[in-house]
């Protein structure tokens, strides 16, 4: 059987027991993540804080901060030197085909200050704005580390922040800072080691963010945005640390996975998927059928799949897997029965407002490589495939990845590759922006039969478990 997995590096300046595996701790000074701008510049850093946003381009006086084009969700620029002046600085989004002007303002940049631009609000209800932190530049005192929270959540309500040590009774603690939407807290010292963020509604106990133990190391610098969870779970926010240097993302400590199957086998019977030799994942699936997402802890799983109707025939046996916290997948079950493969996919659950996201797999093992025509009327005699010789691959599942298309009506139509004779016309499907849109083209219902297409997520609705 194959796994097909991605890692997401993170920046060693904190740790969350969900987010990294260890801790990294350094009370050395000279070590630490500081900015390194001549202190007469005025220093700027953006944070991509639009949950519905396309990727984005800064713009500072008409050149692209080079340093991080494609700025995604979650993420954040290190820190731009730049004389003091006045400034037109834009953001543009990365649209399907151009990129567009979504956000543009002036403002006078002095020297000796940093400057935080959050890109917060959504794109889909026109409420996209900036947001700008302001600060002196200042050196951290020996010994501590300097923090500032924001709320960054336009979802959220009104939310108490306490920051403690470790597993310290909320009752016994006052928060830090009581903040509404677009509020943030000036720049807070405390002395270097192990802390607990932990945030609840205006007025309450009851935890709504946890981030677990988390080792600040002396000397950091930190801006700490609480922004929209797009990922699993039930907590509203998860936390952007802008480092200086970047950035990374701290998941509430419960953060689960999320799971679904797909049955690719055309000559397999119905099965089930049993997760460490006791839990039933999926029962009774059968070719062609997709389940929902289900949520399961993150870790490592043993992967059975049995007939359904005798679970002594076990297909694969004690298949490992390794679920990420926030992370969502898809178990696709595909090639032959005698020679059954399980490919685990990483899925996508963030929407983007300004386009729709279509990921085609070829999961049919009796189909040759073929050429994937993406066109508005099924007319392909004169056009170029979008996709041109894609395999059916043992080692991982061939795909076109998640391609941003715009709104609008299309027809997919597969040939065998460099001929123009439809495998597989799907008619027309009508793509809305904000939606993900998957399918696996697999086997017929027999052999010889026609390829066909599984279509998942914006195409229609999974089946129940």
């Amino acid at each position: 059987m194959k796994i097909t997995s991605q890692n997401k590096l993170l920046l060693p300046v904190f740790c969350s027991a969900f987010l990294l595996s260890g801790c990294w701790l350094d009370s050395d000074d000279d070590k630490a993540v500081e900015p390194v701008e001549l202190a007469t510049s005025a220093n700027v850093r953006v944070v991509h804080a639009s949950p519905d946003a396309p990727t984005v381009d800064i713009i500072i006086g008409g050149t692209p901060i080079s340093q991080k084009l494609d700025l995604d969700y979650q993420d954040a620029t290190a820190w731009y030197a730049i004389a003091p002046n006045t400034y037109e600085i834009s953001v543009e989004a990365n649209l399907p085909g151009d990129d567009a002007n979504v956000l543009t303002f002036s403002p006078a940049l002095v020297g000796s200050q940093t400057y935080t631009i959050l890109a917060i609000g959504s794109v889909g209800q026109g409420t996209l704005e900036a947001l700008v932190v302001e600060n002196t530049l200042t050196p951290v005192t020996a010994g501590n580390v300097r923090a500032q929270i924001v709320h960054a959540a336009p979802n959220a309500p009104e939310v108490d922040v306490y920051v403690t040590a470790p597993d310290t009774l909320l009752s016994a603690e006052q928060p830090l800072a009581t903040l509404a939407y677009k509020g943030f807290t000036g720049q807070v010292e405390v002395p270097a080691g192990d802390y607990q963020i932990r945030i609840t509604p205006a007025g309450s106990t009851t935890v709504v963010f946890d981030s677990g133990t988390l080792a600040l190391a002396a000397g950091s610098d930190l801006l700490i945005s609480a922004t929209q969870n797009v990922v699993t779970g039930s907590s509203p926010v998860s936390l952007v640390v802008a480092t200086g240097a970047g950035s990374a993302t701290i998941l509430d400590k419960d953060t689960p996975a999320e799971i679904r199957a797909v049955h690719a086998v055309a000559d397999a019977p119905a099965v089930d998927i049993i997760a460490n030799n006791a839990l039933t994942l999926f029962d009774g699936a059968p070719f062609k059928g997709a389940t929902s997402y289900i949520e399961v802890a993150a870790g490592d799983y043993l992967i059975d799949v049995a007939a359904d109707a005798d679970n002594s025939i076990v297909v694969i046996d004690d298949a490992a897997i390794t679920l990420t916290a926030g992370m969502r997948y898809t178990a696709i079950a595909n090639n032959t029965l005698a020679l059954i493969d399980l490919d685990l996919i990483i899925d996508t659950p963030r929407k983007i407002a300004t386009a729709a996201q279509v990921r085609i797999f070829h999961a049919s093992q009796a189909t040759p490589n073929v050429d994937i025509y993406v066109t508005a009327d099924g007319e392909i005699t004169d056009v170029s495939p979008a996709f041109s010789d894609v395999p059916y691959a043992t080692g991982a599942l061939a795909e076109t990845g998640y391609v941003q298309l715009p709104a609008g009506d299309y027809v997919v139509t597969v040939t065998p590759t460099g001929t123009k004779t439809e495998a597989i016309e799907t008619g027309v499907l009508s793509l809305a922006a904000g939606e993900i849109y998957t399918a696996f083209a697999v086997d017929g219902d027999m052999e010889g039969a026609a390829p066909q297409l599984i279509l998942l997520d914006g195409f229609v609705v999974p089946q129940a478990n």
